[in-house]
C-alpha cells in the first residue's frame, strides 16, 4: 500500500523492526533510524519468506547479492549497518528521532506539494522504465506542473528573493 501513496512517507524508526516491521519501514520513502535500532529480515530463519514487499524492495534498495545475503540468512542489521547499506537515510540518537523525522517533514512540506506527489510518483516510475520512456513521462508530467500556480509562486519567489508560499494548485 505505501508504494501506491503519492504523499512521500518517512518511517521514524525509534527501535528496532523485524519481519513485517521491516519490511514496512523499507516501504516508506525516507528512514530515519535511532541509533540504537536494528532491523531484522527474520523470515526465512522462521520458516517464511518476505510476504510484504521484503523481496520486491531489497533488491532494488541494495542490489541482488546483498538483499540474498540478508534474506536468506535472516540477518539482523544494526543501525550503523543500515547506513552503511544505504538502507536508512540517517542515524541519530534515540531521543532525537522524533525531532529529526519532523524537521524532515517540514522541510518536505515547504516544497510545491504537486512537484513533491509527481517527483515520487516518476521516481517509482523509474525504477521500471528505459530512460528514454522516463524521460517521456517526467515531460508529461512536467506539462500540468508549468501551468500550476504553485509553479507561479515558485518562480516569482525565487525573482524575489523570498520563500515561496505554496497552495498546492
Amino acid at each position: 500500500m505505501l508504494h501506491a501513496v503519492d504523499k512521500p512517507t518517512i518511517c521514524a524508526l525509534n527501535g528496532s523492526a523485524a519481519g513485517y516491521g521491516m519490511d514496512l519501514a523499507l516501504g516508506c520513502d525516507i528512514r530515519i533510524m535511532a541509533d540504537n535500532a536494528k532491523l531484522a529480515a527474520a523470515f526465512t530463519a522462521r520458516g517464511v519468506l518476505p510476504e510484504s514487499g521484503g523481496t520486491w524492495i531489497l533488491p532494488r534498495l541494495l542490489g541482488w547479492s546483498k538483499a540474498a545475503e540478508i534474506i536468506f540468512t535472516g540477518k539482523t542489521l544494526s543501525a550503523q549497518e543500515c547506513l552503511a547499506e544505504g538502507l536508512v537515510s540517517r542515524v541519530v540518537a534515540a531521543d532525537q528521532v522524533a525531532a529529526v523525522s519532523a524537521q524532515m517533514a517540514a522541510d518536505i512540506v515547504a516544497n510545491a506539494p504537486l512537484a513533491v506527489q509527481a517527483a515520487k510518483r516518476m521516481m517509482r516510475m523509474g525504477m521500471n522504465e528505459t530512460f528514454n520512456d522516463h524521460v517521456h513521462h517526467v515531460f508529461l508530467q512536467l506539462l500540468p506542473l508549468f501551468r500550476s500556480e504553485d509553479f507561479k509562486e515558485g518562480m516569482a519567489a525565487f525573482l524575489e528573493k523570498r520563500k515561496p508560499n505554496f497552495k498546492g494548485r
